[in-house]
């Protein structure tokens, strides 16, 4: 028995299923939410509504969007020749904060974690091929995560894209090995961008 009445009970048991919320977190989100006044309440449930309601994946690139194509895909003073490949639309966050890259991106959805269950034909890697195969693409980036599961992926899509003859390069210094693009701030994200390695 957990000693709160139902309806507290009900939403703990919704809020640690969300990642990184465990019982204690929960617990003080509740403790805000019955403090807050209504209105914030009410804003703050419509907020993510709207963001469930409108929020969908670019038919391009897989960044987030409110509309069929992200604004980095609309935006016609990129760079068309450069492709940035990121695990998570997170990523894509990260990398613009840095103000250094001006390319475009391809978000693979997740990366190749074998012990998870998931493979190649789980992330958007096809959808890649097909763009560099149809695009004007000049080169590519891997900035996959530097974890065992980013530099997996990076491998296999360096297999996949160097037979096509397009010039192929991974972020470089700065990030620590088993680090996440999400953990690292602007400057080191930008000197690993400037200090990307040919593959």
């Amino acid at each position: 028995m957990s000693g709160y009445i139902a309806s507290i009970d009900k939403l703990i048991n919704q809020l640690i299923r969300l990642p990184g919320i465990g019982r204690r977190s929960a617990e003080r989100i509740i403790d805000y939410i019955i403090e807050a006044p209504l209105d914030e309440i009410k804003r703050l449930s419509e907020a993510i509504l709207k963001v469930k309601e409108n929020v969908r994946f670019c038919r391009i690139c897989h960044n987030l969007s409110e509309q069929e194509e992200c604004f980095i895909c609309r935006d016609p003073k990129r760079n068309r020749n450069l492709l940035c490949i990121v695990e998570r639309p997170n990523d894509v966050n990260c990398l613009e904060k840095t103000g250094v890259f001006n390319g475009l991106y391809h978000v693979l959805m997740g990366s190749i974690a074998p012990l998870e269950g998931k493979g190649p034909s789980e992330l958007k890697i096809d959808d890649l091929l097909t763009r560099i195969k149809q695009g004007n693409i000049q080169e590519v980036i891997i900035a996959t995560d530097s974890d065992t599961e980013g530099e997996t992926t990076a491998l296999y899509l360096t297999n996949l894209i160097k037979p096509l003859g397009i010039r192929l390069t991974r972020i470089g210094l700065g990030l620590p090995v088993g680090s996440n693009l999400e953990y690292a701030n602007p400057a080191t994200l930008s000197k690993a961008l400037e200090s990307r390695q040919l593959l």
